[in-house]
């Protein structure tokens, strides 16, 4: 097996799995691109087995802390182990995030169920190339009827691989609706948004729906209408969903209709639905942002602070003192120190009180490992406002 040398300080020796290129004091034997490659350090302790790609930054990701092949059983033994881990949580394993990554120790993976198909992404040049044992080990495991590949993600230019989708295993899933906790989703497997649905925010919806009987629920960047519905399910008194979409918000009312939600669906641009009517003094009792990642990059940070303060400064200001806003952000290069930080700064120039009522993160079948920040990358509170002055 290639091996390579890491240096002293990098990050593998901190919990992490991941080895950049600038970490790497030595490659012997050769390593190609995909392949499985033994990691030592500078002594020549053996640190376990990852998966080669010198095309990307992240050159090594580990997968094992002992030598290891990729071969039909490991994948079958980490697809169980990654379903026990989402039978513990209590998940509803018909629809659901099966594996995540290196969450589950199988870098570049992600695997979702939608009753009785299965869709594949295949991020990491290694597990491409292994591709067939992975749709083998999920037929063996699952049986599904079909298996979608959604390789659509950017990131696999990073790793030297084209962007493809279609069906690679089994039948073509039609469209259909999913319910959920009451709620309506039109799920298309091959064509949709990420990989059918936003599964990481399904606990959410229900989550801040607590807050809304009784109230004038504002949701904005609504997408299919999830927290729009769940609200009006649980008694909220008028609920607008707000969406730049126009296709979304089409499915939005389609939603809406088949679970009874009452929403008014309106597609327009958050930030211009948000300044106008702030500055006409329309006044919510909840209002919920749940915007797209605001940033894709390191560099690009700032600017999706400055995006993350402006919608909170024009929610507080049509708050009145008892009212509510629930706020996510789902990028894991905005910290929860600098998404704090907008709220607060938000909170000073709109003169406005706030105690935080709630926490939210990512669904459980989303797994959090300490060591990986990365994998933590959804975050949302809610706040009161107390008091203006």
């Amino acid at each position: 097996m290639p091996t390579l040398t890491v240096q002293p300080r990098a990050r593998l020796f901190h919990g992490h799995v991941w080895v950049y290129a600038t970490e790497i004091q030595k490659r012997h034997g050769d390593p190609k691109p995909g392949d499985v490659v033994s990691l030592q350090d500078v002594r020549g302790k053996p640190l376990g087995s990852a998966i080669y790609n010198p095309q990307s930054q992240i050159s090594a990701r580990l997968f094992s802390y002992r030598r290891q092949d990729l071969d039909l059983d490991f994948f079958t033994r980490r697809i169980q182990r990654a379903i026990k881990v989402r039978e513990a949580s209590a998940v509803d394993l018909n629809l659901c995030r099966l594996v995540w990554s290196e969450s589950d120790g199988l870098p570049g993976v992600i695997i979702d169920r939608y009753g009785d198909f299965l869709v594949l992404q295949t991020l990491t040049l290694a597990m491409d190339q292994r591709k067939d044992l992975i749709v083998q080990a999920l037929n063996d495991i699952l049986k599904p009827r079909g298996i979608i590949e959604r390789n659509e993600a950017t990131v696999r230019k990073a790793e030297g691989m084209e962007l493809v989708k279609g069906v690679i295993s089994g039948e073509k899933p039609a469209p259909y609706v999913v319910r959920h906790q009451g709620s309506a989703f039109h799920a298309d497997l091959l064509e949709g948004q990420k990989t059918g649905l936003y599964l990481d925010q399904l606990d959410n919806y229900q989550l801040v729906a607590k807050l809304a009987a009784g109230r004038r629920v504002l949701d904005c960047f609504s997408n299919q209408s999830g927290f729009a519905q769940a609200c009006s399910l649980a008694g909220a008194t008028e609920v607008i969903a707000v969406d730049i979409s126009e296709s979304a918000t089409e499915v939005a009312k389609q939603n809406a209709a088949i679970s009874g939600a009452k929403i008014e669906c309106i597609a327009e641009n958050c930030f211009d639905y948000l300044k106008r009517n702030e500055a006409a003094g329309a006044r919510h009792d909840l209002i919920i942002l749940d915007p797209p990642s605001f940033t894709k990059t390191k560099s690009s940070v700032r600017d999706a602070l400055r995006g993350y303060k402006e919608i909170h400064l024009r929610a507080m200001k049509m708050l009145e003192p008892g009212g509510i806003f629930a706020t996510f952000t789902c990028s894991h290069h905005v910290s929860a120190g600098e998404f704090h930080s907008s709220i607060t700064d938000a909170a000073v120039d709109a003169k406005k009180t706030l105690r935080r009522v709630a926490t939210y993160t990512q669904r459980p079948d989303h797994p959090i490992l300490a060591t990986i920040p990365e994998t933590e990358y959804l975050r949302g509170y809610a706040y009161e406002v107390v008091a203006s002055w």
